[in-house]
């Protein structure tokens, strides 16, 4: 008898578990020198937490090849984005005009560092994400994959 209470406590501790890492999605997401993201895509389920982490993996400093990663709401327009972020010199290369719009976004990294920034995934569909620079959001974008 008591082995069976022992199984059914592991079983219902592993999942316990389980069902928390379900809840949680962890991204990491490197911008490198080459102008591009070593992930162009990944999946999320609608409702969960997004823990996106962006790390800057090159040398070339900052104000020539600084990278962030924004993430668009649905059905924004992508190119009228980044040309409002290419002039947003003041801002690190981010409109304040679109402050409350973007799901998510990390500030504008230099070498060797890195920011997570943990947002809840929202309704299902596709979404881009984006480097603001100037130039760089032509190579360095992706889709997140949002399903029910």
């Amino acid at each position: 008898m008591k082995m069976w209470t022992v199984v059914a406590t592991v079983v219902a501790m592993a999942t316990m578990l389980a069902a928390g890492n379900a809840q949680a999605s962890e991204v990491v997401i490197e911008g490198t020198d080459q102008m591009t993201y070593n992930v162009t895509a990944f999946t999320v389920k609608s409702g969960e937490t997004v823990k996106l982490t962006l790390k800057h993996v090159g040398a070339l400093p900052k104000t020539v090849m600084g990278h962030n990663v924004v993430v668009l709401p649905a059905g924004e327009d992508v190119d009228a984005f980044t040309m409002a972020a290419a002039q947003a010199y003041d801002t690190e290369y981010f409109p304040a005009a679109y402050e409350d719009k973007v799901l998510a976004k990390t500030k504008l990294l230099g070498p060797g560092e890195s920011e997570t920034v943990e947002f809840t995934a929202p309704a299902p569909g596709t979404y881009v994400y984006v480097c603001t620079f100037p130039g760089h959001n032509l190579m360095m974008r992706g889709i997140m994959t949002v399903e029910s």
